[in-house]
Formats: structure tokens, sequence, C-alpha cells
């Protein structure tokens, strides 16, 4: 007797991926639900409270169903049980009650009838009522429409809905067997193991296979990628896990895992794979707007995608941006929205750390409810300790909220009125700056919520019927923002600050998350497993405590696989880059540099702790050796200009080059200049971050919390820049480069306690001309 599948899907997921039909936004639809929703359920429920009103109540139902056995579970948000049953939906809205009728959204009807179905299936009952209960934000009015269903028709319905499906479902199942087969006939897609990579790998999988957390310090030249997806890969034919994620904030490491995929595929792989593109990168029009009267890709969008998605899923396998376009534009649907379904049916998603940890655009229709049997990869990992602290905080400008006020004043004064009151308080918010230009307070500004609330429920009245209106997206922007800010204040705790700051003749409000350890803890949770990983993931201790680590996690350091002969490592511990010393510096630092590339042509990047110091040296040293091919960084390059940037340092060069880039940026971490394409990283300062107040704050709360503010603020984020920096000039095993870091603080014991363990031995340089001779000398070596 064969097994039979286990399909396991919500009520929600069914119905919207079956019933969905028309266009995408077809007109302002509010966001207040994610707000304020809860507010109004709490209050339908309490008012009902003392009628046999059961709230929240969990529904599951199991059955076997042509082949499969299902498992369809939701919550309902209210069973009255009186002399009848009433399965009762409740839906927020900004709408005026007079615009909604029983049929105002098909969805809401369809997903309460499930519920009715499942709970009179489980109780026998021959019929039930279903209610669904619109409570309108601003008014706090309630509209209902009941009706009685007999249970024959919501039988009907139910298998009709799965009976949709199995067209889905047929395709998994045999997916699925195609899938795990060759995962189990796949070898390591190499030949053999670098020094490390079993080791890493096996790190990997055991800590799949238990459900459990690992940081990981793995490295250059281990092969970090392939060591974490080959391991995750094998435990879903093992049933270990059920869908990858793996996680970055660079565009450039998505295309490293989809050429590891392509490597696994070489060796017979059969798996799915998709990339998930930035809203604004990916879609087709000028204007980003999801509008049906200006987007034919939004227009009866969902009339075609489900077509798009059978075609697509039987004829591809690697979903990448441009095998998403090709299928968007020949079935005319939005490629970002399509790539959001495509995630549902693949076995691993590639995408930003967002899709996972941020709260305001998290994949929700994964995490719901946390069951999911997920494994996060989260690769370059120091990068989430920053990214996650922006994820956690929320802003406010005062000039955005006078501006609107003065616009709005003759098109609607009810929200000219809402945004007076906010900028009254914004005005008060900046009296308490004083003569400062901030103000920090650890209490929460709870006076502007109401206020806030008030804005975003009159604005959302309003952005309803006037998306034509030209002040209609300065509008919409401003209410997500408010949302934003509203939707973050439910996290406010000892970990957060208030600060004030004026600026700019602008005056701005920030809920500042100093210590995103807890939310970050929460948020893997939505997954099974997570693999924290990173070259420079030290001190590890640190890294730990702020991305969300305990205890019971594994934590492992392995050595590189590179011969450390074919390394130099040069300490110029003479020169001070300290701020107040920088102008010192400068002559100095020319002739080191210009010593450094003497001696062997090839490419080198100098990098620095600014545009201002890298743009000083740059002059200096472009008029004392014009000679010399001379390349530097731009403040915000294009995509394109960061391609050609990149170019230039091509392999076996007749004349050396010399890039000048900034520690921390751009080209600093992420780039992949294998064996000669880059030769030489001369590193200048420790990296620290601009002192700036935002720092200053997280240095104060560190050091109340663990004595160590200075360092979480300031030394581990900046040697973190250094080692990502000093990581790009040895790349496989066959290269050789030079890696000179200036500033005396790297003869410090405080900052030699950072040095990997590979960048053992070094040489101290003091003079110049030994400089010369130890460089002479690394080269000449055979």
């Amino acid at each position: 007797m064969s097994i039979k599948t286990e399909i396991k899907i919500s009520v929600r997921n069914l119905i919207e991926f079956i019933l969905r039909a028309g266009d995408i936004n077809t007109g302002f639809v509010g966001s207040s639900r994610a707000v304020e929703g809860t507010r109004a359920h709490q209050k339908v429920q309490k008012e009902n409270s003392e009628e046999g009103y059961m709230p929240e109540v969990t529904l599951k139902h199991q059955l076997e169903y042509k082949n499969f056995n299902f498992l369809i579970e939701g919550r309902a948000d209210g069973i009255i049980i009186n002399k009848d049953v009433t399965i009762d939906e409740i839906k927020s809205t900004s709408r005026p009650l007079s615009f909604i009728d029983e049929g105002y959204n098909i969805l809401h009807l369809a997903q309460a009838k499930c519920y009715a179905y499942i709970y009179s299936k489980q109780n026998s009952l021959e019929e039930i009522n279903v209610q669904l209960t619109y409570f309108q934000l601003e008014t706090e009015e309630i509209k209902k429409f009941k009706r009685k269903f007999v249970f024959e028709e919501l039988e009907d319905f139910f298998f009709g809905l799965l009976d949709k499906y199995l067209v889905w479902a047929n395709f998994t199942d045999k997916w699925i067997v195609k899938r795990d087969t060759s995962i189990k006939n796949m070898d390591f897609p190499f030949e053999k193991y670098r020094k490390g990579q079993r080791e890493l790998a096996v790190y990997v999988y055991k800590t799949i296979a238990e459900n459990k957390k690992i940081f990981l310090q793995a490295p250059t030249g281990i092969g970090k990628t392939i060591s974490t997806l080959f391991p995750a890969v094998k435990a879903i034919a093992e049933g270990k896990t059920s869908k990858i994620f793996y996680l970055t904030a660079k565009t450039v490491i998505k295309g490293v895992v989809e050429e590891a995929f392509e490597k696994m595929k070489e060796k017979g792989l059969q798996f799915k794979t998709v990339t998930i593109t930035a809203k604004e990168k990916i879609c087709f029009k000028e204007e980003k707007i999801c509008n049906p009267e200006y987007c034919e890709f939004a227009k009866g969008h969902f009339d075609r995608v489900n077509d798009a998605l059978l075609e697509i899923m039987e004829k591809e396998n690697y979903f990448t941006r441009a095998v998403i376009e090709e299928y968007s534009k020949l079935y005319q649907v939005c490629p970002f929205e399509f790539s959001l379904d495509l995630a549902l049916w693949a076995d691993c998603i590639i995408c930003d750390y967002n899709y996972v940890f941020d709260p305001r655009i998290y994949l929700k229709r994964f995490f719901l409810d946390n069951s999911g049997n997920y494994t996060f990869l989260i690769d370059e990992s120091h990068n989430l300790v920053d990214r996650a602290r922006g994820m956690f905080s929320a802003e406010l400008y005062k000039k955005n909220i006078l501006e609107l006020k003065k616009l709005m004043k003759e098109e609607d004064v009810k929200i000219s009125k809402a945004l007076n009151s906010l900028n009254s308080f914004m005005l008060n918010m900046k009296k308490l700056c004083g003569e400062n230009k901030f103000a920090v307070q650890k209490e929460e500004p709870k006076d502007i919520y109401p206020l806030l609330m008030k804005f975003t429920g009159k604005a959302e009245e309003w952005l309803l019927t006037n998306e034509k209106n030209e002040q209609y997206e300065k509008l919409l922007e401003l209410y997500f923002n408010a949302l934003t800010f509203l939707r973050i204040a439910e996290f406010y705790d000892e970990k957060y600050v208030t600060y004030v700051e004026n600026s700019k003749g602008d005056t701005k409000i920030k809920l500042f998350c100093l210590d995103p350890s807890y939310l970050l803890s929460e948020a893997v949770k939505r997954g099974k497993s997570s693999i924290f990983f990173s070259a420079t993931l030290m001190p590890m201790d640190y890294f730990c405590d702020v991305l969300g680590g305990t205890k019971e996690d594994y934590k492992v350091r392995l050595d590189s696989p590179f011969n450390a002969e074919k390394r130099g490592l040069y300490l110029v511990n003479t020169i001070s880059t300290r701020y107040i010393n920088r102008e010192k510096s400068y002559t100095k630092l020319v002739e080191y540099i210009k010593k450094v590339i003497d001696k062997k042509t090839g490419n080198y990047i100098t990098f620095f702790p600014s545009y201002n110091y890298m743009n000083e040296i740059y002059k200096l040293f472009s008029e004392k050796y014009p000679e010399v091919n001379l390349k530097i960084q731009q403040l915000n390059m294009t995509e394109e200009e960061r391609t050609k940037f990149l170019k230039l340092f091509q392999p076996n060069p007749k004349q050396s080059v010399l890039g000048f880039c900034v520690l921390g940026g751009i080209f600093s971490e992420g780039i992949d200049l294998k064996h000669d394409r880059l030769i030489g990283a001369i590193i200048v300062g420790v990296g620290l971050p601009q002192i700036c107040m935002e720092r200053d704050i997280i240095k104060s709360y560190f050091q109340k919390k663990n004595g160590m503010g200075y360092e979480y603020a300031y030394m581990y984020p900046g040697m973190n820049k250094v080692l990502q920096a000093a990581g790009r000039v040895i790349r496989t095993e066959k290269d050789r480069g030079v890696i000179v870091l200036i500033d005396e603080r790297f003869a410090e014991i405080n900052y030699i306690k950072l040095f990997p363990k590979e960048w053992f031995p070094n040489t101290r340089v003091k003079k110049l001309d030994y400089m010369e001779d130890c460089i002479e000398k690394f080269w000449n070596k055979s």
C-alpha cells in the first residue's frame, strides 16, 4: 500500500489561490488592518462576549481525498454558540459601510464558508450560519451579513475548491518524487572537498537535522555557498526540512547562489529555485504604480497568473530574474507578484533579508503561524546587525507633515486638521532639543500614536476615492510612513530609545532599535533551523549576542584553507589615521602606497575610512605620480558604473591599476576578483564608523548592558570592515597577494586580539625602506 502524499495548506491560502481574479490593486484598499485590525477584532469579540461567543478558534481538518492526505487549517475570528451555531468572520475597513454589501469581497465569504464546513463536519451539524462582520475603523460602526447554509451546500463548495487545487497537488506530488530521487543520487558537485569544506557541510546538516541554530565563521576559500546549500538540499530529500530560504544583502551573492545550483544541476539535481528581485528593480514600467489604469501588467493579472505558473513550472526549474521577466511578458502579469507566487512552489527562495526578518514586508504567506519546516541560510550575517536595526526602527519628518498640511487644506479639511495636530506635536518635540541639535529619551512618544491613527484613518478614506488627485502620491507616502511608525511602536521596549534631531532645516523623530537581538530571535522562529555564516563573524560572542543567539546554539570557527606563505601581511603602525591626525598622514601614505605597488605590476585597491580622506590622498597621489593608472570610487554609483569599475581590474595587466575605494563600501566586500585580478589591498585605518549621535546612543546602551559600549558601537563593526576588505585579495588556492594595514592602532593588543588565526604570522613595518624590502622579498619567493 503506497503512502499518500500530505498536502498542508491554510484556508486563507487555499481560498486566495483558487478564487483570486481581476486586477492588482483595483483601487486603494488600505493597510490599517496591519495596525488596527487586532483592535477591531477585539472590540467586536468583546461586545459579543456574553452571547456564547468564542474568539479566535483554531480549526484543523485532516482528510484523505484522491490519493492525498490533506491538512487544512485556519483560525475563525469567532464562533457563536446559542440555539444554533454561527461562524463569524471579522473584517476591518476604512470604507464607509454604505459601500459594502454582502458580495463586497467573495474571498471573505469563501473563507467563512470553509470554516463553517470544517466545524459542521467535526460537530455533525446539518446546518450552520455564516456571518460577515465589517468594522469601520473611523466611526467604529459595525455592519453584519448573516446567511444560513446546509451542510451539503458547504461540502460541495469545499470539495469544489479541492478539485480545483488537485491539478497543483498532482503536479507537486510528481515533482517531489522526481526531486527527491535526484537529490539522493546527487554527489558533491566538485571532484574533492577543500580543506574545511566537508566539516562545514556536516555542521550545517547536523544543525538542520536537529532544528537548531549555528553561528559559523568560515574564511574565504572554503566555499561557503555550496557548503551550506549542498547539505540543506540533501536534508530536503531526508525530510529534515521542506524549503530553503537563502538570505543575503547583496545582489551579486544571488548570482553566486544561482551558479551553485547550476553546478548541482550538472550532477543531476532536479530542484526549483526562485530569485526574488525588489519590486522597484523588476517592474517593467517607468513609474512604479500598481494601478490597472496605468499598468497593463496589473490589469487582469489574477485572471492570467495561474496559467503562467503552470507553464513555467512544467518547463523551468530555475526561476531567475531573466526567466521570470520572460514569462511575465508572455502572460502579461506583474513580474514581482509572479515571483512571490513562484516562491510558494519553489524548493529554495533566494532573497534579501527583508523577506524573512522585516516586520513590514516579510512573506506572511509562509510565516503566519511559525509552523513551517524551513531552513534559513543567512549569508554574510555580519551585515544583518545594522540591517536589523533599520528594519526595526521608524522615523517621521516634520517638513513632510507641514507641506502636506498646506497642500491638503483645499482638498480635505479633516486631513489638514489631522496633519496640523501632528505638526504641533513635532514642534513640541523640536523644542525638546533646546540649543542642541537632538534630544534622546527612553520613553516612547505615546502622545503621537492617536494623532497618527486619526491621520491614517482620514487619509485612507480620502485615498480610496481620489486616486487621480495630484496630491495622491505624496499623501500615500506619508500614510505608509505613519503606518510603519505605528507598526514599529508595537515592539518598543527597553531596547529602544526615541530621539529627536534638528538638522538641515527639518525635525526628525525616530523610534530607534538599539539592540535587535530579541526581535531577530523571534523572527528566526519562523523557520526550524538557521545557519548564520560569514567569513568575518568575529568576535563570535559579539555576533551571537546582537543577532539573538543563545547558549544552546552551535558556534564554529573554521581555519582558512589557504597556504599562509602565499599571503604577505604587513602592519604599518607608525602612521596615525585618527581624524585629528589625518592631514599629517597624507604625504607618508602616498609614499607607502607607491612602494607597495612598485614591486610588481598588477591590480591593487587602497581602502579608506571616508570619502574625504580618500579624495585628499587621491588628489595628492595623482599630482605626484601622474603616470600611475588610478581609478576612484564615486558616491552613489549605479550598477552599470560598478560593473565598469570592476572590469578595469583585468587579468595579466601590462600596467598597474590602483583603485581608491571606501572601507565598508560596495567594493570592500562581496566582490570576487580571483587570481591576479587583485594582488594587493592597502587598508588605511581601523574602519571605525563615523562618530555620530546614533553610534553614541548605541555605545551608551551597551556600556550599561555589558560594559562594552565602545567595542559594540565602534571597534567591532570597524574591524569587520577591515577583515572584509582584506578578504578581497586571496580568493583561491592559486592566488598570491599582499595585505598592508596602515594605522598605529593595529599594534594595540585590543586589535591584535581581533585578528583571525590566518593573520599570523605577520610583519610589523616601521620604516618606508623596510616596507620596500618586505614587498620585494615576498614577490621574489618562488
